[in-house]
């Protein structure tokens, strides 16, 4: 009998710690953007490597302080897709990052999908908006766009325990 009361806490307790890391992962951790806060604004990288604000309307965004690749955003823009290929730089190896389920307007195989088959472009938003880590948007054909943070070349290398590639700015020292 002992046993069967010792077995039901400890399945008790895991269906518990299981549920709690659950909401933790997928909502706990998220905070939603308000559209009218600086977290908001969107800035893409011009061919000449300023970085500036860009017209944007209906904001929604989501971001986390647990990690810097959690920021997902979706939004309209009024500018044609020609026009900004032409004066901002365009991002290869964009791979959008996969957004909590209840947040409905980012779908990561849609815009991913879209990029592959060329109905959108990907645009630096941010070079190393936190070290090893751009901002990202993605544009569609039709004004939609979406942004994420996604780690860059310099990160992946540096936050596997390597020591920066050349051409890369110098890693952050880690806090004492």
């Amino acid at each position: 009998m002992i046993g069967k009361i010792y077995v039901g806490v400890i399945v008790i307790t895991a269906l518990l710690a299981g549920a709690a890391i659950y909401y933790l992962q997928v909502y706990g951790y998220y905070s939603e953007i308000q559209a009218s806060s600086p977290a908001a604004e969107i800035r893409m990288t011009t061919v000449e490597g300023v970085a500036e604000p860009l017209m944007i309307e209906g904001f929604e965004g989501i971001d986390a302080d647990s990690s810097p690749i959690r920021f997902r955003a979706c939004f309209r823009t009024p500018q044609s897709m020609a026009m900004m290929t032409e004066t901002y730089k365009v991002y290869d190896g964009a791979t959008p990052l996969v957004a909590p389920g209840w947040f409905g307007c980012f779908d990561a195989d849609a815009i991913g999908e879209a990029l592959e088959q060329g109905r959108a472009v990907a645009y630096l938003g941010e070079e190393n908006i936190q070290y090893g880590i751009d901002r990202v948007i993605a544009v569609m054909d039709d004004g939609r766009a979406f942004a994420w943070n996604q780690i860059n070349k310099c990160g992946a290398v540096v936050f596997d325990g390597q020591p920066a590639p050349e051409g890369c700015p110098k890693a952050p020292q880690p806090e004492k």
